[in-house]
C-alpha cells in the first residue's frame, strides 16, 4: 500500500496541534512530578515519536526506558496476552512510572504491561498515550494523560502504522479503506 495523501480519508491532528498537545502534557507532568521525577516507558513502537517529544518536553531529570511487546497468534486481540521482546533494563522499585503509549483501545495490552511493571515494585505507575478511545475500552486502565479522544477507525502516522509503513508521517490521518 502507498501511503500518499490520496489515501487518506482525512487529517485528524496535523503536526502542530499535535505538538502543541505534546507541550501542554510535558508540563503538566513536569508540575505534578517535580518533587519525584519519574522513570517514563516508552513502548516500541508505536510509541517511539510521541515518547520521545513528550521527554524532550518534560523539564525533570528523568530516567528513560522502552519496553517491547509482541503478539501471540491467536491470543492477543482477545486476551489482551503479549509477550515481551524487551524490557525495561532499569530498576523501578520504589520508583513513580509512567508508560507512554501511542494508543489506547480497549486497555487489555496496556493492562497486561501494567501487570508486568508492577511485579517489580513501582511507588506508582500511570499512563500517557497520544490517543485514546475509551468508548472500546474493555479494562479500565490508568490513564492520567492523553493527547486526543479518538473513535473507531484505521489510523496511520506518528507513530502509528499499517503493516510498518508510515509511521513517520509527522500528522495522524484516518485512512479510506480498512488496510
Amino acid at each position: 500500500m502507498d501511503f500518499q495523501s490520496d489515501n487518506f480519508k482525512r487529517i485528524l491532528f496535523d503536526e502542530e496541534t499535535i505538538q502543541n498537545r505534546v507541550k501542554e502534557i510535558g508540563k503538566q507532568i513536569t508540575e505534578e512530578y517535580k518533587d519525584d521525577p519519574p522513570v517514563v516507558v516508552g513502548v516500541i513502537k508505536g510509541a517511539l515519536f510521541f515518547f520521545s517529544d513528550l521527554t524532550r518536553q518534560i523539564d525533570l531529570p528523568i530516567d528513560l526506558d522502552m519496553i517491547g511487546f509482541g503478539n501471540i497468534p491467536d491470543t492477543t486481540k482477545n486476551t489482551g496476552i503479549v509477550r515481551i521482546t524487551k524490557d525495561i533494563d532499569i530498576d523501578i522499585t520504589g520508583r513513580r512510572v509512567i508508560i507512554v503509549e501511542d494508543v489506547i483501545r480497549t486497555g487489555l495490552t496496556t493492562a497486561y504491561l501494567i501487570s508486568n511493571l508492577e511485579n517489580k515494585k513501582p511507588k506508582d505507575i500511570s499512563v500517557a498515550t497520544m490517543l485514546f478511545n475509551p468508548s472500546r475500552q474493555l479494562i479500565p486502565v490508568p490513564v492520567k494523560y492523553y493527547g486526543f479522544e479518538i473513535s473507531d477507525g484505521w489510523l496511520i502516522g506518528y507513530g502509528m502504522d499499517v503493516h510498518e509503513k508510515g509511521r513517520n508521517i509527522p500528522y495522524i490521518a484516518e485512512l479510506k479503506n480498512k488496510p
